[in-house]
């Protein structure tokens, strides 16, 4: 936990509650549901959720702002920006029920009001929504046709409305295709070894 305070140092007395009860919560349900590799259990809060978080330090949510998470697991990027943004809509979708029934619980758990989750592929998702966001679900030409048309028109925040991406490695070939995506460098804000090659992608995107 403290190294989510070392970055993230005006949290709410909520806030730092709900960040402190993530440990316990998915080593409960871990050891039900194998969401988490169990080497990565114990670096829960440096490789999910300062990781999920890396995507606050490019773009601050505003409230009533909706945010599509795509491929969630067990709750990552979207539970971890649910709890910083806490007036802001999230909607965390896997095509896996298993995995969402843990969102369901650490969510319920953590009482978040602006989590809903379900099981439902990308590609049927109804709605409009300002960014979605994702964890390296798949490669990004297959993640641009998911969601191209959930994205909502107006501009709310500093980024254009599109995509926000917790990628790693060399993209440049992935990206090829979309020549208005910028790469955020995460070693920009967190110091830790962890995030030497890690990324935020953002690609803005008009719904056609």
């Amino acid at each position: 936990m403290k190294i989510i305070s070392k970055y993230f140092p005006n949290l709410s007395e909520t806030q730092v509650q709900q960040f402190s009860k993530l440990s316990e919560l998915y080593k409960e349900w871990n050891a039900q549901i194998n969401v988490i590799s169990r080497k990565d259990i114990d670096e829960l809060y440096l490789r999910h959720v300062l990781h999920s978080l890396g995507i606050a330090k490019v773009q601050l949510f505003k409230p009533n702002a909706t945010i599509l998470d795509v491929g969630t697991g067990g709750g990552f990027p979207g539970i971890p920006l649910a709890i910083l943004f806490p007036n802001t809509n999230f909607y965390l979708v896997d095509s896996i029920g298993k995995k969402i029934k843990v969102v369901n619980e650490v969510s319920n758990s953590l009482n978040l009001k602006n989590v809903k989750a379900a099981q439902i592929r990308a590609e049927n998702v109804k709605g409009e929504f300002d960014f979605i966001v994702s964890r390296a679900v798949t490669k990004m030409d297959d993640f641009v046709k998911w969601t191209r048309n959930k994205i909502a028109k107006k501009n709310r925040h500093e980024l254009k409305n599109g995509i926000l991406y917790l990628k790693g490695g060399d993209l440049t070939e992935e990206l090829t295709n979309f020549t208005t995506a910028t790469e955020f460098d995460l070693t920009t804000f967190f110091e830790e070894d962890f995030f030497q090659t890690k990324k935020v992608v953002h690609i803005p995107l008009k719904k056609r």
